[in-house]
């Protein structure tokens, strides 16, 4: 049981060490077009909730 609980634990530290090695930090471009995408993606989310909101608030 020990031991077993030992590997798996080997395995993760070992695979997390791969992926970590092959991280890279993003330019400038890459952040802000993430954050952009991000940001229109709550807003959109955002803005259906209120749309739904609107459309039920006649029948509460």
């Amino acid at each position: 049981m020990v031991k077993k609980t030992f590997n798996s634990l080997k395995s993760f530290v070992l695979k997390s060490k791969r992926v970590w090695m092959v991280l890279k930090k993003p330019t400038r471009k890459e952040f802000e077009t993430i954050a952009k995408v991000s940001a229109i993606g709550i807003l959109l989310l955002g803005l259906i909730g209120f749309v739904i909101s609107l459309v039920m608030k006649p029948f509460v």
